[in-house]
């Protein structure tokens, strides 16, 4: 029945997480109508939504839902569909402290694990774009690595560290090229639900009592870059970001400036 969607989305470009994404919540809507999706009006739709919130939806799981199903009746489908996406609440992401960060490091005793952790302090990782790294997507010597077909399907350049560098060179010893790290199936990268599951657990043995997960060593990474003085633009170019504004979120991360400011209480 989502053919015709699937054909659209990938023709586009869209990632595989999208298009995942985009024919479930479409697939999921029209299970629950009994009309045919040509039948399918602008308020059918706008009800659906409603239904979700009343249900406890978050803000920002309806509005992806709202751009699935706009995507499939306005683009597929030809129909005029017009629907305001649901007001997100503005969310500052979490972040870790240097010293959390250290105590991750050493809370990994797992060498690969702990590669994992500095890669994607590093470098600023998406998790899919870990899981997805290869051997030869890294030049060790250069102290660079590149992201091939990210998000909207661009290639970028990364930066490692020098002490990162030198673990993958003992890393390397014994694997040949492919996935960076493998999973169990033969030529299939480990699963993203592994990687999750290894980051919260180093970060549970670290002691840290925040909840941490993959984008968190990104949001990190970004965040201490810019403390450091990296001009945005920069970090908007590491991390692979389309609209400068999405990576200026994080100067208003960065307290850096703030904590340096006296209470007025202390100078009674």
């Amino acid at each position: 029945m989502l053919h015709r969607l699937e054909s659209e989305l990938k023709i586009r470009g869209f990632s595989p997480e999208t298009i995942k994404a985009y024919l479930l919540h479409n697939e999921k809507f029209l299970k629950s109508t009994t009309k045919k999706p040509r039948e399918i009006t602008e308020r059918d739709i706008k009800e659906y939504l409603g239904h979700l919130i009343s249900k406890k939806y978050s803000p920002r799981t309806v509005s992806l839902i709202r751009s699935s199903l706009i995507f499939y009746f306005r683009e597929v489908l030809g129909k005029n569909i017009k629907i305001k996406a649901p007001k997100v609440p503005f969310t500052l992401p979490s972040v870790l402290q240097r010293e959390e960060v250290r105590a991750m490091l050493n809370s990994a005793k797992d060498p690969k694990h702990k590669i994992m952790i500095k890669l994607l302090y590093s470098s600023g990782l998406r998790l899919s774009e870990l899981q997805k790294m290869k051997v030869s997507d890294l030049e060790i010597n250069h102290n660079i690595g590149w992201v091939r077909k990210g998000k909207g399907q661009k290639d970028r350049m990364i930066i490692l560290s020098e002490d990162l560098c030198n673990d993958l060179k003992k890393y390397f010893e014994d694997k040949e090229d492919g996935y960076l790290f493998p999973g169990r199936k033969e030529n299939h990268p480990i699963s993203t639900r592994q990687i999750q599951k290894i980051v919260k657990r180093v970060a549970e043995g670290a002691g840290l009592k925040k909840n941490v997960h993959v984008h968190t060593l990104r949001h990190s990474f970004a965040t201490h870059l810019l403390e450091n003085g990296t001009d945005v633009r920069n970090i908007q170019a590491l991390l692979g970001h389309a609209n400068l504004n999405t990576t200026q979120i994080y100067t208003k991360v960065s307290n850096k400036e703030l904590r340096k400011i006296r209470s007025p209480l202390d100078e009674l």
